[in-house]
């Protein structure tokens, strides 16, 4: 993989990620020698707490300059100006302006929880069509719940990668009572295709928190945050066990790429075809928060 190409939602065209630490993500999932770091020192929680602690540091609020020009990041969705944050991570987590994430108004739309790129499976079937051939999503490693492998065999699964790049805040995708969230503790492997390509398992062997919302029209929904390599930790924001609203914050993610996991159950909702067909493709779909993803169906 000498590159990532995704598709762009708004004119269909396909379009090369920019990524940070590019080469060395390919050397450390892709040559021998890295493959041994890997398993070594990153994937594990030390690396990643230690770097996400010195993005906290006030110090490092020299990056944000650099970093913005460098991903072409747009300041003006920002609530606070560029020389208003206190570290990295304070920068990392920024909130955008009102209206600057507009919120699909249609009460039967389910909507995509944060920026990114999506990839879509409905049966949770066609994994092959982007993941080495061979790989299958292992419900009962992922969810650590029977009575949840069961409630959604066979259903919906959308996968949201956030690149650095991307605003870092996660949000409900369509109204509902939200569960507790559960840490389910593990690896941080990076998240980039470079590494889950031929790695599926990444999902299950990665930290997570996952909740379960409980929708007016959609059915119920897994939705699970996945930690990263350098992902300094993942906050939750909402209050557990309340009434949540479409579009409404649920939490955020600490400095480095991350993944938003939507598990849909089955035949409750109809994924939009663009995403499907690009999915397919073997292409990834960029995605903005608030954005449908698909229909309740009937």
């Amino acid at each position: 993989m000498k590159y990532i190409e995704y598709k762009d939602r708004t004119s269909g065209a396909l379009r090369k990620e920019i990524v940070p630490g590019e080469k060395w993500l390919q050397w450390l999932y892709h040559n021998p020698v890295g493959k041994i770091a890997l398993s070594a020192v990153v994937k594990r929680k030390c690396l990643s707490e230690w770097y996400g602690g010195r993005m906290d540091l006030p110090s490092s609020t020299e990056r944000i300059p650099e970093f913005v020009q460098n991903l072409n990041i747009n300041m003006g969705e920002a609530t606070r100006p560029m020389d208003d944050y206190t570290s990295f991570n304070d920068f990392f987590i920024r909130e955008l302006k009102p209206g600057a994430r507009p919120i699909d108004e249609d009460p039967n739309s389910v909507v995509s929880p944060a920026d990114g790129k999506v990839l879509a499976f409905d049966g949770i079937t066609g994994l092959d069509s982007f993941f080495v051939k061979g790989q299958e999503f292992n419900l009962d490693s992922f969810l650590r719940d029977p009575n949840l492998t069961r409630q959604f065999e066979g259903g919906t699964l959308l996968i949201i990668r956030l690149a650095p790049v991307d605003y870092h805040r996660f949000h409900f995708p369509a109204d509902g009572i939200v569960s507790e969230s559960r840490i389910i503790d593990g690896d941080y492997y990076s998240v980039s295709p470079y590494a889950v390509k031929d790695r599926l398992s990444v999902y299950w062997e990665n930290k997570r928190a996952r909740s379960v919302l409980r929708t007016k029209h959609a059915g119920a929904m897994v939705l699970c945050e996945v930690g990263a390599t350098m992902v300094g930790s993942i906050v939750q924001t909402h209050k557990a066990n309340t009434e949540v609203e479409k579009g409404q914050e649920k939490g955020w993610f600490k400095f480095g790429g991350s993944t938003v996991i939507m598990l849909l159950e089955k035949g409750k909702v109809r994924i939009d075809k663009d995403l499907l067909d690009n999915t397919r493709q073997g292409y990834e779909t960029s995605i903005r928060m608030g954005e449908r993803v698909g229909l309740v169906n009937g």
